[in-house]
């Protein structure tokens, strides 16, 4: 049996980041991992998803020129060329890494699926590996709905539909959450017709009322939405697809016919196929490995992180805790892994960012400011002939500490940036309003907001 001063479960984006740190220090490492080096991010998820979705924002952008003077049609959109050039992206990101693996002498990839013998070894196919130190940054996996009839057909998950060769004409989506709505807009921007099944009565409810609002209405011009829905049955009458919807307020049943259908339902941890269990590492009702604020299990020399956490399941927060759980395990003082101010987007049209607290959170707890700006308020916002896009701050009042900011328009993944390091920075509105900010640009529109607090 080989014996580790490292191992990681999952070679996955954050998992990666623990490999090359310890690698960098000459320790010898260990990464096993069932699928491809990468993991979701690189292989089913940021990657392909925000190839495809730029391709898509580009097609906006072109239909709506004619607003500025300038009419240039759309002649062919080339769903094949489009698949193939997100699946060359994710194949040279992917070859990317298992280079680096290859050349790293003190790194071995182990290929297949890891489970615990117990708290320090590892079984991995026959081969069984002892660590000093273990990381699990073992993700998760798309959630399958105990849904009527779905075991007997196929159906699309945010995996397998980046293998789809041919455009189908009519979609049905189950499930309303970042990937559905990432997903609807892509397909329905290339001519799919999209019907977006929500069991929720608004669009991503964890997001200020009047963004889920905006987006409801923006996505409502180019898609059916379903809400307060939820599917019942899906069934292969012949070539095509059947849903059975049921309206959960009224009971009353409908039936769509669809050429595909995707089912984003969620996320489902990975501890089970580790047989966490033999390690005696804790897990939460949803089967989540639980760890402490620095990122511990309840096994002193296992750490935990990414998506087998369950929290903040974004490629930037495990990114960042793989540098927290790395200074954790190597040093007296620890830090904490900060879950309320974890930034995220929904790459939708329009697209949002978002940080920290809504109003209403906010207002349990603090007394506040609130600023508003519309795009429109600014030079750049109005030339853009953006009328619907806006800005939301969330500032405690007294010490101007940020407590949320949300936007929703154009660009708004990159203007939160500042809002960002603010924040994670431990500084107030000052520290962006008393800044020089170039004019005309967009980001105008973040010290527009700041500067509207009442």
């Amino acid at each position: 049996m080989k014996i580790y001063d490292v191992i990681v479960v999952g070679a996955g984006d954050v998992g990666l980041g623990i490999v090359f740190k310890a690698a960098s220090q000459g320790l010898s490492v260990a990464v096993a991992d069932k699928g491809n080096p990468g993991g979701t991010c690189v292989n089913y998820g940021c990657v392909p998803s925000k190839t495809l979705i730029h391709t898509a924002d580009r097609i906006t952008e072109i239909r709506q020129a004619a607003e500025f003077g300038v009419r240039a049609p759309i002649v062919e959109i080339d769903f094949g060329a489009i698949m193939q050039r997100m699946r060359e992206t994710v194949s040279s990101g992917r070859r990317a890494i298992e280079k680096a693996l290859a050349e790293t002498d003190n790194i071995d990839f182990l290929r297949g699926q890891a489970h615990f013998l117990n708290d320090r070894t590892l079984a991995v196919g026959q081969q069984k590996i002892r660590g000093r130190k273990i990381f699990i940054a073992s993700g998760a996996r798309p959630t399958v709905p105990d849904l009527k009839g779905l075991g007997s057909v196929d159906y699309l998950t945010n995996e397998t539909v980046l293998n789809l060769e041919e455009q189908p004409g009519n979609m049905v989506i189950i499930g309303g959450g970042f990937v559905g709505v990432e997903y609807a807009h892509f397909f329905s921007t290339v001519g799919t017709k999209v019907t977006l099944i929500i069991r929720d009565m608004v669009l991503l409810p964890f997001e200020e009322p009047e963004i889920s609002e905006l987006l409801k209405n923006e996505m409502g011009k180019r898609m059916t939405l379903l809400f307060g829905s939820d599917a019942v049955e899906v069934r292969r009458p012949g070539e095509g697809y059947a849903v059975l919807v049921k309206n959960r307020d009224s009971g009353a049943l409908q039936e769509l016919q669809a050429d595909a259908v995707m089912v984003s339902a969620g996320r489902t941890s990975n501890a089970d196929l580790l047989r966490i269990e033999n390690a005696g590492v804790g897990t939460n009702e949803s089967n989540y490995i639980k760890v402490d604020d620095y990122l511990r299990t309840n096994k002193k020399h296992i750490w935990a992180l990414g998506d087998a956490i369950g929290r903040a399941m974004f490629t930037h927060a495990g990114d960042h805790e793989a540098e927290l759980a790395w200074h954790n395990a190597k040093s007296r003082k620890k830090l904490p892994m900060d879950f309320q101010n974890v930034p995220h987007a929904v790459y939708t049209s329009p697209q949002i960012a978002s940080i920290g607290l809504t109003e209403k959170k906010a207002r349990e707890e603090y007394e506040i400011l609130v600023g508003r700006a519309a795009y429109s308020d600014t030079v750049m916002g109005e030339a853009m002939l953006e009328h619907s896009g806006f800005a939301k701050s969330i500032v405690e009042k007294g010490s101007g500490r940020i407590l949320g900011f949300h936007i929703v328009g154009p660009h708004a993944a990159v203007l939160i940036q500042e809002v960002v390091n603010a924040v994670l920075n431990h500084t107030d509105v000052r520290s962006i309003t008393g800044c020089m900010h170039i004019f005309p640009a967009l980001s105008n529109l973040v010290t527009e907001t700041l500067g509207n607090l009442e």
